[in-house]
């Protein structure tokens, strides 16, 4: 892209009543928009018919003619033209949230080498437990994950204003946006110049 600045996605996962994921979006989205190498979309799963039940033919070998709703086409046209993601996920048991994992098994090409960051929020463990799970499906998919992630453990008590307490989580953020950067631009003049074998 000109001036090497990269569409990064930012994906809300949580739909839940009351959830917190909205607030880091909007903190995250400022930072990334700070760092000035992106170009910055946020996509909030509570705004998207996501079903939860797929049909029988896998997306991997349906291509452009998978049967996906109407009401989900904002989220594969964001998807298709990102270069980059960060994955904003709360950890539910352990785990991340059923609204995110249908988002994804309803794509496959959209992800395929290309970059992945995190950043989570939970109680004691920060959500860390929900992105173990959520580094395995996206690997599964031929997505390529960014080892330094944000998370935010007790975020009920760590954010005020809609922002973090912590004075070095934009130091944290940085680190992840330089190396999503990076990545990104890695990935995006390898898919120009070879397709990827998958």
């Amino acid at each position: 892209m000109a001036n090497d600045t990269y569409k990064l996605v930012v994906i809300v996962g949580s739909v839940r009543e009351g959830r917190f994921g909205p607030v880091v979006a909007s903190w995250v989205a400022e930072q990334a928009a700070a760092h000035g190498g992106f170009e910055v979309e946020v996509v909030d799963l509570a705004g998207i018919d996501v079903p939860l039940s797929l049909p029988a033919v896998s997306p991997k070998y349906a291509g452009d003619d998978y049967p996906r709703p109407a009401g989900m086409a904002p989220l594969t046209s964001a998807l298709e033209s990102a270069d980059a993601f960060i994955v904003i996920t709360p950890e539910y048991n352990h785990s991340y949230p059923a609204s995110l994992k249908a988002a994804i098994d309803w794509h496959f090409t959209q992800w395929t080498a290309k970059p992945v960051a995190f950043v989570s929020y939970g109680g004691a463990a920060g959500g860390r437990h929900a992105v173990l799970h959520l580094e395995n499906v996206l690997t599964e998919l031929h997505a390529v994950t960014v080892r330094d992630g944000l998370a935010f453990p007790n975020y009920f008590t760590a954010w005020q204003d809609g922002r973090p307490l912590d004075p070095e989580a934009p130091v944290y953020a940085k680190t992840l946006l330089e190396q999503l950067f990076w990545w990104a631009g890695a990935l995006h003049s390898a898919r120009g110049t070879t397709p990827y074998p998958v």
